[in-house]
């Protein structure tokens, strides 16, 4: 049943950053990131408000006393070099208050304390401004006699600018969604690789054994994974022995039967009516073996349906009871194995045969239709095969797929197990098709089935 792909250990391995759960779990681990980051920067300015006014204040007073003192106490003539002196070390500088200077109010949002706290200590005529006849800065002003002066601050002296704030948020913010990129994949490896595991065991493929390290849930988890991919395997293998004894068991006592009808003194009427028996009970057991029967992956190869599909119609219309209308797109190939594949159109038309019969006629009316079309999972290989028959009640149409369920009363009787439609149905599967039932317009029972194309 199983059989090695690398396709899928790929698949397992970069599938957990397509996994919605794993965007999930990143965007609420940057949610929560970005939540944690504003309440702890609220949190610092609170705290921090009072030290940075007390700081500010300080640094103001202490610089406008300092250069009002160096300036009273030096010559006139080493002014010049002194304010020069100031402006290249301590990055002051002092300029002329006029009447006609334009002011900018101050735009600190700690300016109201900050101002408090300098007026206290230097005069209540002390001003404050955030830019001087265009020039910004951190202005404060103070008196020598009777001259009025600036003294401008670089703003960066006084707190971080917001473009340093903006650049260490902005770090911070990106090594933080980094880590929650690389807890989320943490998170999520082990579940896509769990799925994709699964996922390759319903396309009949056998996973690579899940990497049994970790947390003692995710060892757990794997190691059962891995038991149950060993039983199926063991099971497949034992009903392998078991399909080969029911085969052998059952058709050779039938084979002794058809025999000795032959070889015996019978009526003809007799004879036949045995011999349609062991027959029909040789089809039943055919059609057991072909239900059970796995399809092996590692058996697809790229399958011209095309020519196979014109094959099998002109094999029906050979027959009696049958009138085949084909019409096929050239050139379509699907993946998978050619015997499958043929024995899915096969049970489809000899369905159609039993059942859906044209009324009034004694044949049956059958049209094969092959064409490419986009459907929900991409670009698929389509073929339509319906009948003119009675159909199938709406609400029973589900009830065709289930093995051993037969709708005698709505389409005629017949012989077998009702496991025609069901075989189809698990050979699809295994293939990745689709099986849509329903019934045609103007009467009969139309199937449609989807495969993927190949390459």
């Amino acid at each position: 049943m199983f059989a090695p792909l690398s396709a899928a250990r790929r698949a397992a391995r970069f599938a957990w950053y397509r996994s919605g759960l794993f965007w999930r779990t990143f965007m609420l681990m940057s949610l929560l990131t970005a939540a944690s980051m504003g309440s702890w920067i609220g949190i610092i300015s609170a705290f921090q408000r009072g030290p940075q006014v007390e700081q500010t204040a300080q640094l103001a007073i202490s610089a406008v006393t300092i250069t009002r003192a160096a300036l009273i106490h030096s010559a006139p003539a080493q002014r010049r070099e002194l304010l020069l002196e100031l402006v290249l070390n301590e990055g002051i500088r002092v300029l002329t208050k006029n009447d006609d200077d334009l002011v900018e109010p101050p735009t600190n949002p700690l300016m109201p304390e900050i101002s408090a706290i300098v007026r206290e200590r230097l005069g209540k005529q002390t001003r404050f401004s955030s830019g001087v006849n265009g020039v910004p800065g951190f202005y404060i002003s103070f008196n020598i006699d009777e001259d009025e002066y600036w003294l401008m601050l670089e703003r960066e002296r006084l707190s971080p600018s917001g473009v340093q704030w903006l650049g260490w948020a902005t770090l911070v913010g990106l090594l933080s969604l980094i880590g929650a990129a690389f807890v989320s994949s943490l998170v999520n490896r082990p579940l896509a690789r769990l799925t994709a595991a699964a996922r390759a065991i319903a396309k009949g493929e056998r996973p690579a054994p899940l990497p049994e390290k970790g947390s003692q849930e995710i060892i757990e988890a794997n190691r059962s994974f891995n038991q149950m991919v060993e039983d199926l395997a063991q099971v497949e293998k034992d009903r392998a022995v078991l399909l080969a004894g029911i085969s052998h068991d059952l058709r050779t006592p039938l084979a002794r039967m058809q025999l000795e009808i032959e070889m015996a003194n019978l009526a003809q009427d007799a004879r036949e009516g045995m011999q349609s028996d062991i027959h029909q009970m040789d089809a039943i057991i055919g059609q057991f073996l072909d239900y059970a029967k796995p399809t092996d992956a590692a058996t697809f190869i790229a399958v011209n349906l095309s020519e196979m599909l014109s094959e099998v119609g002109r094999e029906a219309g050979r027959i009696r009871d049958l009138r085949v209308q084909v019409d096929l797109m050239p050139g379509v190939h699907v993946m998978g194995n050619a015997t499958d594949l043929r024995r899915v159109v096969n049970n489809i038309i000899e369905n159609a045969r039993k059942y859906g019969k044209t009324p009034g006629q004694d044949y049956t009316e059958i049209a094969i239709v092959l064409r490419v079309k986009a459907t929900g999972h991409g670009r698929r290989a389509v073929i339509e095969i319906c009948d003119h028959g009675v159909g199938v009640p709406e609400d029973q149409i589900n009830q065709l797929l289930k093995p051993f369920t037969r709708l005698d009363s709505a389409r005629g009787q017949a012989n077998g197990a009702g496991l025609g439609l069901a075989i189809v149905e698990r050979v699809l599967t295994r293939h990745n098709a689709e099986l849509t039932v329903s019934n045609r317009e103007g009467g009969g029972l139309l199937l449609q089935l989807a495969l993927p194309l190949a390459g």
